[in-house]
This record gives C-alpha cells, structure tokens and sequence, in this order.
C-alpha cells in the first residue's frame, strides 16, 4: 500500500496562557506544536508551482488562528482546532496534532490526536455553508445552514454579563432544537460535521465563544464571527424589514429573510 505525501510543522513552539488550574491563569507557558498532514494528491504534479501544492502557511496559520480564537483551558481543545482549521483546505486529507506544554514539569505534557477529512459532496467540493440568524417566522432551512437563535433580552449588568447573554443564547438553541426538530452543535468537530452531511443544525455558542472576545454577545454579532471561522460568504437574517441589516464584514453577503 502507497503511503500518502505529507508535509508537516516540527517542534513550533510558542508562549501562551492555557490551563485550567488557578495556577495556570494569568501567565504565559510556553507550547509545543507538531503537525504531520497527509494530502489528498501527490506533490508530484506541482511543476514546482506553489499554487499547487499545500502550503506550509496554512499549518502555521491555523495554529495562530486557534490560539488567537480563545483562551483555551484543555490542550486537547486547542489540539481539536488546529485540526479542524488545516482540515478545512481542500489539498489536506489527514492530519496528526500533538500540542506539549513545555512548562508544567521536568518533561513535556501534552496530547497527540489523529483527525481525518470528513465527508465531501460527491462533486469533490465542499459543501458551502450559509449562517441564519432564526427569528420568528423563519422558514425552516435545508441544507448546510447553520442557525443561530435570536435572543433579545438585554446584557446583565456586571462582571458576568457575558457569560449569562451567552448561556441564554444556548438556551435559546436548545428551545429552538425542540420546536424545529433538529440537533444542536456545540463545538467545531460536530459544526463542521453537519456541514459535510449538509445537514441543517443549530448553534449553541457558548463553548466556542465564551473566550473570543471579537465574537460579541448578540445573535447578530456571533453570527458574523462565526462565518468568518467557518468560511461562510453569507449570513441570513430573519428580521422585519423596518429593522436594518448589520454591517457585513468584506467578503460575507448578508440578506433579510421574512419573518412575522
């Protein structure tokens, strides 16, 4: 059996505050990251062109993305990341993450993880995913749509405001989840598996966005940053048409879906 190309990122190490002890809060320790893709083609038909082939960027990117997302309490989450941001290019087909902390102990502590691509539309490309902020009225969406329930009450005073807006939005997903009778996702992994299977699924954001401060704490504010993690070109919002739409950052398209 042929063994598949790959390229890989060796002993990348970086300073960052992650942990889930008090201990580990409020200071920076440093990590080391190692990732090995397979690709899904053979380098051999590059001609030495660099369009043509997985670029190294692209591994030490999706480690800066990760770490730049939120602060992370578990290296496993972070290692899952990484994964799933390098996973993401069409060229990649497996990847092997390990992720150390270097500071912890007289060695180096840490997890080793082995993801594959997920499903892909018998096409060969992926399966375009669209953001739709859920309002009252809404049809109900077909497809990879990933949904984010709107939820209007207004922020809590105090340090924990951000947090409580959050959870009412999970809240409000798993409501949501009831009445159209469809699954909630909570992380990435099961995010971008619904996208494969081009399946539609609601977002509880609390998981992935209680640590990404850019991430905002509305439905309209999370939306927009979860299209740009996901890679989505549009976000639909169900609103009435007295409300305006929100400013779309570059490359995302929003429109107004009707609503009661």
């Amino acid at each position: 059996m042929e063994h598949p190309d790959r390229i890989f990122l060796r002993d990348h190490v970086l300073s960052a505050e992650i942990g889930a002890f008090q201990s580990e809060r409020g200071q920076d320790q440093r990590l080391r990251f190692n990732l090995t893709v397979d690709l899904r083609e053979s380098v051999a038909g590059a001609e030495d062109h660099v369009d043509h082939v997985l670029s190294y960027d692209v591994l030490t990117q999706a480690v800066d993305t990760a770490m730049a997302d939120q602060r992370y309490n578990l290296v496993e989450t972070l290692a899952e990341r990484i994964a799933a941001e390098v996973l993401a290019h069409p060229r990649a087909a497996r990847i092997q993450v390990s992720v150390e902390k270097l500071d912890r102990g007289p060695g180096a502590l840490g997890v080793s993880i082995i993801r594959h691509r997920g499903r892909v539309p018998a096409t060969g490309v992926e399966a375009p995913v669209t953001i739709l902020v859920h309002g009252p009225g809404a049809p109900v969406p077909q497809g990879a749509v990933v949904i984010v329930p709107r939820h209007d009450a207004p922020v809590p005073p105090g340090p924990h405001g951000r947090r409580l807006a959050l959870l009412a939005l999970d809240q409000a997903a798993w409501t949501l989840a009831g009445a159209l009778s469809l699954e909630v996702a909570e992380t990435r992994t099961e995010l971008d598996a619904a996208i494969q299977l081009r399946q539609p699924v609601i977002w509880a954001p609390t998981r992935l966005a209680a640590d990404a401060l850019p991430a905002g704490d509305t439905a309209d504010s999370l939306a927009l940053w979860l299209a740009g993690r996901l890679g989505a070109h549009r976000v639909d919002f169900a609103l009435p048409p007295q409300v305006p739409l929100p400013d779309a950052p570059d490359g995302v398209t929003v429109a107004r879906l009707p609503c009661d």
